[in-house]
């Protein structure tokens, strides 16, 4: 929306008017090292309009995620009583002494109540107001800056507050904050429909695993709906309609999902879901343009993979507006945040938000300030509490999921000294979600692209003790040394197919690729997971990882393991699959028809 010019002035005007008159003592909250890549321009223009976060401490997140790791922990006498949404808000509303504070702050220069926005427990406050008043807020200066894309943001590289506030405010946004939060890189193309069909009449892979023990040729050069279900052992399962259970996808950075795409790939794969549909949920008005040139092949591929497996558990598509480029344009406000923030800000305040949530949307993990990783990785714990299993996807650049130099294809760090090292992706980084690798072919082997490795910001959770180590004792002494992060969270948990998935796209069917497909792929046995423990009188699965990880060390035969295979990167050969977990495909890829028994059972 374009705000006039004059009001802009008047606004900033009377902000300055009501700032205090004397400059409160501040000291520094947060240095960041410029950013490579990005290339400081001009000074900020004063007046362009800059939407503020403010996050409060959360009181008792430690409570919190205690809870968390009793309800998800299968040996645990609690393992499923999921929290409610008032537990988990009383656990994070901030204490009201920070509250306070940081409203008197607020109050001297003008900012009132009518002026701000909070969540519903109050954890993040939100304030649109000039670059001239946050220049002065928070002691900095505002630049624009460029990124090698092409694309702009307004950020600083160091923020400060009144000493007496650092207790009370974890973090500021967007200042530090030089994330190029984009979607996974799949690939898209068309072949002519003979390859489609090509391996029909040749005889099926044996596969044991598999229902049946068999999986039709075609499956080794095009993925559907169902190769899926041959290969992950959940041919005849059939799911309720009417039982509470839900499946979500989510949209970013204007991927809209298109119906007559979904239709053509339901007559394709899925008739008996013909006509069928997802409700479509606008976040902070995000849209679903429904033109064919606005067909986003993310959004198809994740619509019709993970509704398609899933059908006919009701669906739900959230598009969510916003970039965090910043187009400095003095009369045009914008939201300069992170996308999703704002979902999750909205998924917090929903009352029986989707059991299970796929998202195939990352950043590089170096580009995050870590007191942003953090807080936005509590939100992700937070839904856990409430029962809802996050997804995503892993990556698709290997153990250098951060933009390699083209020349090189080196990795380099972005903290100012440029050392080579592993780059890895945030989300997927966050042990509060599970993060899904890739594979290719059958019988299955890792797809070279599946992102994996281990987080410089998370330290490695209790849950992937001892099959982490294990992994880490295989490797030869000194391989990748100083690559990596050996006692960080290791990623990916789990993975599924990834490549070669027959979609419609814009009308046309054709194949695409990248763990976008793993990931929404293995949400959909989630959701069918979730299915069969609600038929049984059980609660649905919520976070998924102490599960997996006890599942892959006390019942391995309820995944895949895929033992060959790397995912090169940085000027390296990357990881090596191996035997039980390893950094390219986690534990495997699901084997739905064991899964299935062990989580409507007792699980020991």
């Amino acid at each position: 929306m374009r705000v006039r010019l004059s009001w802009v002035l008047l606004m900033a005007c009377a902000f300055v008017d009501a700032a205090p008159s004397v400059r409160s003592v501040h000291k520094v909250k947060e240095t960041i090292s410029p950013p490579s890549k990005w290339t400081r321009g001009d000074r900020a223009p004063s007046n362009a309009i800059i939407e503020l976060r403010i996050a409060l401490p959360q009181s008792n997140f430690a409570e919190l995620e205690r809870h968390l790791n009793e309800v998800s922990d299968p040996f645990h006498e609690r393992y499923g009583q999921h929290l409610s949404k008032e537990e988990v808000d009383a656990l994070i509303t901030p204490h009201p002494d920070s509250v306070s504070l940081v409203d008197e702050w607020l109050a001297l220069y003008g900012l009132r109540e009518s002026n701000l926005a909070r969540t519903a427990s109050g954890d993040w406050i939100k304030v649109k107001i000039p670059i001239s008043l946050a220049e002065e807020m928070l002691d900095t200066t505002y630049h624009v800056y460029t990124h090698s894309s092409g694309t702009t943001a307004l950020r600083t590289t160091s923020y400060s507050l009144p000493e007496h506030l650092h207790d009370h405010i974890e973090l500021v946004q967007p200042t530090t904050l030089f994330s190029t939060f984009k979607r996974q890189a799949t690939t898209f193309h068309f072949d002519k429909e003979e390859k489609f069909t090509q391996a029909v009449n040749a005889p099926p892979i044996n596969v044991p695993t598999a229902s049946g023990g068999k999986v039709d040729a075609s499956c080794n050069t095009t993925i559907t709906i169902s190769c899926l279900k041959q290969l992950y052992n959940a041919v005849g399962y059939v799911p309720s309609a009417k039982n509470g259970n839900k499946v979500a996808v989510t949209g970013y950075l204007e991927q809209f999902a298109n119906l007559q795409d979904l239709q053509l790939f339901y007559a394709d794969q899925r008739p008996d879901a013909l006509n069928s549909s997802f409700t479509f949920v606008s976040v902070n008005g995000g849209l679903n343009n429904q033109t064919v040139a606005d067909a986003g092949a993310e959004a198809d591929l994740d619509t019709q993979f993970a509704f398609g497996l899933t059908h006919p558990i009701p669906a739900t598509f959230f598009s969510t507006a916003g970039r965090p480029p910043f187009i400095p344009d003095i009369g045009e406000t914008q939201n300069t945040n992170e996308p999703y923030l704002d979902w999750l800000d909205f998924i917090l305040n929903e009352r029986n938000p989707p059991q299970t949530i796929s998202t195939s949307y990352a950043d590089d993990e170096q580009t995050v300030p870590k007191s942003f990783a953090q807080r936005a990785c509590n939100g992700f714990a937070t839904l856990g509490a409430r029962g809802v299993s996050l997804t995503f996807s892993s990556g698709d650049g290997g153990v250098g999921d951060g933009d390699p130099d083209p020349a090189t294809q080196q990795c380099f760090t972005n903290d100012g000294t440029n050392r080579t090292e592993f780059i890895p992706g945030f989300p997927p980084s966050c042990p509060f979600v599970t993060a899904v690798g890739g594979t290719i072919h059958i019988p299955e082997t890792a797809v070279f692209f599946s992102g994996g490795g281990f987080s410089n910001v998370f330290p490695r959770p209790e849950f992937q003790n001892p099959a982490v180590p294990n992994f880490l004792k295989k490797l030869p002494k000194g391989t990748f040394a100083g690559l990596f992060n050996p006692n960080g969270r290791a990623f990916p948990d789990v993975s599924a197919q990834a490549d070669n998935f027959k979609i419609f796209f814009q009308g046309t069917p054709g194949l695409i690729g990248g763990t976008s497909a793993s990931a929404p792929t293995f949400a959909g046995f989630v959701a069918l997971l979730n299915d069969a423990r609600i038929k049984a009188g059980l609660p649905t699965l919520g976070f998924l990882n102490p599960l997996i990880y006890a599942i892959g060390a006390t019942h391995p035969t309820a995944f895949n393991d895929i033992t060959t295979g790397n995912n090169p990167g940085c000027g390296t050969e990357g990881f090596n699959a191996t035997v039980g977990w390893d950094a390219v495909t986690g534990w495997g890829t699901p084997n739905f028809g064991r899964l299935k028994d062990l989580v409507t059972g007792k699980f020991r």
